[in-house]
């Protein structure tokens, strides 16, 4: 298996992971925290796929999708985002202002990441890998290691928003 073909199967996961987290969830349950203080649904994928965003947006030196795609209005969140906003710190109050106005917002949003980031990835050699892009890390941060580290930060949310979506269906 070459390099390309190797991310091109690991970041292939996610969009299924995706679908299933909010498949057939309305507004307000995609909204709904399934504890207090939990992240909602909706905030679960908004992040990763603003994380995804974020980072290939910068390894291929394009505006992400988020700003460039007028996405914010979908999200509850004005026609103006912040593109160093990706949820992490978010607090409750800022968990609860991401609203997508349904699964669609999601799965658009998400879908239009994942096919740059595959379009990205189909391309690279293992020598690529060894680039560095993030010299603000000890060691600095390699493409490798940034790209497996989106892609796992990237799982782990959609594993939780698929056990929030199951703690809101069992109410």
């Amino acid at each position: 298996m070459h390099t390309g073909d190797t991310f091109v199967e690991l970041f292939g996961r996610l969009p299924d992971l995706v679908e299933g987290a909010v498949a057939d969830l309305d507004a307000d349950q995609l909204a709904t925290a399934p504890a207090p203080g939990a992240n909602t649904v909706g905030w679960l994928v908004w992040h990763l796929a603003r994380v995804q965003d974020s980072h290939v947006a910068d390894l291929v030196e394009e505006d992400q999708i988020w700003v460039a795609g007028g996405w914010a209005a979908r999200f509850g969140l004005g026609p103006d985002p912040d593109p160093a906003d990706t949820g992490y710190g978010h607090d409750e109050v800022a968990v609860a202002g991401v609203r997508p106005d349904g699964p669609e917002a999601l799965t658009g949003y998400y879908g239009a990441v994942h096919d740059r980031t595959v379009a990205y990835v189909r391309g690279l050699s293992a020598d690529d890998l060894d680039r560095v892009v993030d010299e603000g890390w000890d060691p600095p941060v390699t493409l490798g290691v940034r790209l497996v580290s989106v892609a796992e930060d990237d799982i782990q949310h959609a594993g939780q928003a698929a056990y929030a979506r199951g703690l809101l269906l069992a109410r």
